[in-house]
Formats: C-alpha cells, sequence, structure tokens
C-alpha cells in the first residue's frame, strides 16, 4: 500500500466524486456545515499546513483505493484530526482503511510530532 498525496487532476476528480457519494458525505463536514466537496476546494485543502490528504492504493498495483486524512493539524498543541473514507467499495471490508490509518498516524507522530490524534467513528458503520 502506498500513501501518496493528491496531485494530479485525475486525483482531484476521483476524490472529491468519493466525498461527495452520499453515503460519505452524510458524515463530513468541511466547514461552515459544508458537506460537498469540489475538486477546488480540495486543491486549496491540500495546499494548507492543517490538512494532510493522501489517497490510499492497493496492494497489487496504484489503483486508488480510498482516501485517508489528517486535518485541524496544529503544531503549536500538536494535535490533529483523522479520517478515512473508502472509496472504491469493492476494497471495503479487507483492512484497507486500517492500515493506511496506522501509516498516516505513524507520519503523525513520527514525522510531524504530533502528541495527539483524535477520530470519530460512525456506530453503524459495518466496515
Amino acid at each position: 500500500m502506498i500513501l501518496r498525496p493528491l496531485e494530479s487532476a485525475s486525483d482531484f476528480e476521483l476524490t472529491a466524486a468519493w466525498l461527495q457519494l452520499k453515503e460519505n458525505s452524510q458524515w463530513l463536514d468541511f466547514g461552515g456545515n459544508r458537506q460537498a466537496v469540489t475538486p477546488a476546494l480540495l486543491k486549496i485543502m491540500v495546499q494548507r499546513q492543517t490538512n494532510f490528504i493522501r489517497v490510499y492504493t492497493s496492494y497489487e498495483d496504484d489503483t486508488p483505493v480510498g482516501i485517508v486524512a489528517l486535518n485541524n493539524v496544529d503544531r503549536n498543541m500538536r494535535t490533529g484530526t483523522l479520517w478515512v473514507v473508502a472509496g472504491d467499495k469493492s476494497f471495503r471490508c479487507r483492512g484497507w482503511a486500517h492500515v493506511a490509518a496506522s501509516h498516516l498516524l505513524t507520519m503523525a507522530f513520527q514525522e510531524l510530532g504530533l502528541h495527539s490524534v483524535n477520530t470519530w467513528i460512525v456506530e453503524h458503520n459495518a466496515s
């Protein structure tokens, strides 16, 4: 599995499409109660030092599987919030999001020097 930054136009289009799906967007809030994420908004988000958004890929090749992110990163307080979205539903329930989150948490604590990362999980999430 590779965690890679969003870079190409196709990355922004694909991840925005995943985040716009009702099954995902109903749980997300990108400020001002904004749930709809556009490619343009994602481009702005990845440029800010408070967001670390990565696409995670399959083990077999570079096929994008989902998104894992830290947002609300506060370098002074050394905190952040973790969230994960499984984009390609055919890869659900295989532990991929768990592995992607683990990799990003390693980055959060070892590379970014964070001391605390929080998250929340939808109670009835079957995966």
